[in-house]
């Protein structure tokens, strides 16, 4: 902790954060794909063929790169394939335009939801869910270019990767408690495995961080100006070695010093674990009243607004779904992700995801009226059935893990 404390003196002298860093065994599973998409799904990821690489470019750029099912779907089949592919050696992701990918296309599946198209909702968390853990599990060097917008879903398809490249235009978060929905694709596993509490300080409030902050956490990996990322490009595009410390290399020698702002959210860890560390969202809203009060700290009163504009319902399963996942292995977060992401299209309990997207980036008249209005209205039965099976004949997320880890 005192490490992040510091000012960091550069990129390379961050150890790598350890979340997906422990060395485990995987076996690569047959390909069964069906390949029932329009030919014009094909621009949605471009591929670029290199020397001994195959880069995935996210290609919806007027949407931020936001993921629909048929991407996600080219995604699985893409890695796939490269996988069982003995001609090159490692994987690149990156984004076209000004994003990397902003997340999951909420708007789609707004829509999707008022057509009664639930079942296609369904599809598309259960293709990203098991696109996040085969990413989590991939045999092959993977470097995630993240240079820009890193939101949400964004951000979950390339942090379980081996190296997550961040630059001075990249912009991270997840914001999802003030759409009315959580954190997923993965986010509950690498969020709760932050330092101290500043994963519950970023799912509840949906702050921002730069890159030089996503260094410092262990978010990133290796820091590069955006204007000197064609350099390193080239570079990896030339590279002939695959293994992870040459890739690695390359990526260091390439790599900018980092120098955390005097403002940085990281400066402020004290604070976020004492006020974040508590067992319900009330205590954490009164212990930020408090901090306000005696010490009129203007990051005390951001954070309270944030919350205080976010569904209260996705508060309080947002916090559970994190301190469930903390001790958890990356196919149970999935599979408890993917239990409240259904019961939040549901409705079942509350409407406050479709009536979140609305208010926000639909209507765009930001006053979404939640259901419950008030943290004090949530009851612990609500929150539980998020964590509950739709009925017996819902199935739950299905994933590889006997094929992909057969030692765990």
């Amino acid at each position: 902790m005192q490490g992040l404390r510091r000012v960091l003196c550069g990129a390379n002298s961050i150890p790598r954060f350890g979340i997906f860093s422990q060395q485990r065994t995987y076996l690569a599973q047959p390909i069964q794909t069906h390949h029932h998409y329009h030919h014009d799904f094909q621009d949605l990821v471009l591929v670029e063929g290199r020397a001994d690489s195959r880069a995935a470019i996210l290609n919806r750029p007027l949407s931020l790169n936001s993921l629909n099912l048929p991407m996600v779907d080219r995604l699985k089949r893409l890695y796939q394939s490269w996988e069982e592919n003995s001609d090159f050696g490692f994987v690149i992701m990156k984004g076209s335009g000004r994003a990397f990918s902003s997340g999951a296309d909420v708007v789609d599946l707004y829509g999707l939801i008022n057509e009664g198209k639930v079942e296609e909702c369904k599809s598309f968390f259960r293709t990203l869910y098991n696109f996040v853990y085969l990413m989590g599990t991939y045999l092959k060097p993977h470097v995630a270019i993240l240079d820009g917008i890193t939101m949400g879903a964004g951000a979950g398809v390339a942090i379980p990767g081996t190296f997550r490249v961040v630059t001075d235009k990249t912009v991270f978060c997840h914001p999802e408690t003030q759409l009315g929905f959580h954190p997923d694709a993965g986010a509950s596993f690498y969020l709760s495995r932050l330092p101290g509490y500043l994963g519950e300080y970023l799912a509840l409030t949906g702050d921002k961080l730069n890159g030089t902050e996503m260094i410092g956490c262990g978010l990133g990996t290796h820091y590069l100006l955006n204007a000197r990322l064609s350099l390193i490009e080239e570079r990896l595009g030339t590279l002939m070695a695959d293994t992870p410390n040459s890739i690695g290399n390359s990526l260091a020698q390439y790599g900018d010093l980092v120098y955390l702002d005097k403002r940085s959210l990281l400066h402020k860890l004290d604070i976020i674990d004492k006020c974040f560390s508590h067992d319900s969202v009330e205590e954490i809203v009164d212990a930020l009243e408090k901090g306000a009060a005696e010490s009129h700290d203007e990051w005390c009163s951001s954070a309270l607004k944030k919350l205080k504009e976010a569904s209260p319902l996705s508060l309080k399963v947002t916090l559970q779904s994190i301190r469930d996942s903390r001790f958890q292995p990356l196919d149970k977060c999935l599979a408890q992700e993917y239990l409240i992401s259904l019961n939040c299209i549901s409705k079942r309990v509350s409407d406050d995801f479709c009536e979140g997207v609305r208010a926000r980036l639909v209507d765009k008249d930001f006053a979404p009226k939640w259901d419950p209005p008030s943290l004090g209205d949530v009851s612990k039965d609500m929150v539980d059935s998020y964590f509950s099976p739709l009925g017996e004949f819902e199935p739950e997320l299905e994933l590889p893990v006997a094929l992909r880890e057969p030692y765990m």
